[in-house]
C-alpha cells in the first residue's frame, strides 16, 4: 500500500498526517509502527488522521496514534499542526474550527501571525475523570515510584497528566522515574509524566516523558497540564511562558471550570510517500 503523508512539528513534537478525509486508511498498530520507527520509516512522535466529521456540529474529525501503535485521546501540539494541515490543503478555509477528538472536541484556531491558538477545553481534575485511583481530591497527593515518594497533580486534558514540580528540570531523572509513572498502577489507562521547573509566577520549565513515546521535545497537553497544576497549587499566574526542550508555548487559564488555552507555533517539514506492506 502506498501512503501519502506530511511531516510536521510543533516545537520539535514531530507528526506524520495523513489525510483521509476522501477516502478511509487501514492503520493497524503494526503500520503506525512502522510509519514512526526513525530508522525503517518516516520517523514520528505521532501519526495524525484526519478524517471527515462524523456529526453536524464540528468540521473535521481527528484521530491521535502513538509511536507504539496505540491510539490516544487527544494531543495539544498535533491541534495545532491539524489546524495549518486543513488549511494549506486546502481543506476549510475557516479560521477556526471544530474538530472532534476521543476526549470531546476541540477549536483551534490559526492566527494571522501564523501562531496557533487551541481551546484545550475545561481540565479534568476529579480522580476518576484522570483516571487516577485515590480516594482523596487533594491538588497535591504523594505516589510511591520506587524507593521514592513523588508529589504529583493529577490532570486530564482529555489525557491523562501527572504534574511534579522540581528544582532544577535538567537534573529531573526523566527518563528513569517518567518510565515507573507512565505505567504506575494508580494511573489504569497509563499517564504522561510532567516535570515542572517554576522559574516565576509566570514563566516555567518543562520536560514530559510521553505515554507509549517517551520525552519528546514538547508536550502540548502537558504544558496545559503543568500551567494547570501550578496555577492550582499557587505557584502561577496565568498567562504563563512555558519552555520546553523544542521551543515555547503560552499557556491561559482562568481557573477551574474554565477552558485552558494553549498559543504556539506549528511548522510543515516535507510532504511524502511511502510503502507500507
Amino acid at each position: 500500500m502506498k501512503l501519502r503523508f506530511t511531516k510536521m512539528h510543533g516545537l520539535g513534537n514531530d507528526f506524520v498526517v495523513i489525510d483521509a478525509t476522501r477516502a478511509p486508511v487501514d492503520l493497524s498498530p503494526a503500520r503506525v509502527k512502522a510509519i514512526a520507527d526513525r530508522h525503517f520509516g518516516v520517523g514520528c512522535d505521532q501519526l495524525l488522521v484526519v478524517e471527515p466529521a462524523s456529526r453536524p456540529d464540528v468540521d473535521f474529525r481527528y484521530r491521535i496514534f502513538n509511536a507504539d501503535g496505540g491510539e490516544v485521546e487527544q494531543c495539544g501540539n498535533g491541534a495545532r499542526c491539524f489546524v495549518r494541515f486543513v488549511h494549506e490543503r486546502g481543506l476549510t478555509d475557516k479560521a477556526e474550527i471544530r474538530v472532534e477528538t476521543r476526549s470531546g472536541i476541540i477549536a483551534p484556531r490559526l492566527r494571522a501571525d501564523g501562531l496557533v491558538t487551541v481551546d484545550m477545553g475545561v481540565p479534568e481534575l476529579a480522580p476518576v475523570k484522570v483516571p487516577f485511583v485515590s480516594d482523596s481530591d487533594a491538588v497535591v497527593q504523594p505516589l510511591q515510584v520506587g524507593d521514592d515518594t513523588v508529589a504529583i497533580t493529577a490532570v486530564s486534558m482529555g489525557n491523562p497528566h501527572a504534574v511534579q514540580v522540581v528544582a532544577d528540570v535538567d537534573a529531573a531523572p526523566v527518563a528513569e522515574q517518567g518510565a515507573a509513572i507512565e505505567r504506575h498502577a494508580r494511573f489504569p489507562a497509563r499517564v504522561n509524566a510532567g516535570f515542572l521547573q517554576v522559574v516565576d509566577a509566570h514563566e516555567v520549565r518543562l520536560r514530559v516523558f510521553e505515554r507509549g513515546a517517551g520525552e519528546t521535545l514538547a508536550c502540548g497537553t502537558g504544558a496545559c497540564a503543568a500551567v494547570v497544576a501550578g496555577i492550582l497549587r499557587g505557584l502561577l499566574e496565568t498567562p504563563v511562558r512555558v519552555h520546553t526542550r523544542g521551543g515555547e508555548l503560552e499557556i491561559a487559564w482562568a481557573g477551574p471550570g474554565t477552558p485552558v488555552r494553549m498559543t504556539g507555533p506549528a511548522v510543515t517539514v516535507f510532504e511524502g510517500e511511502m510503502v507500507l506492506a
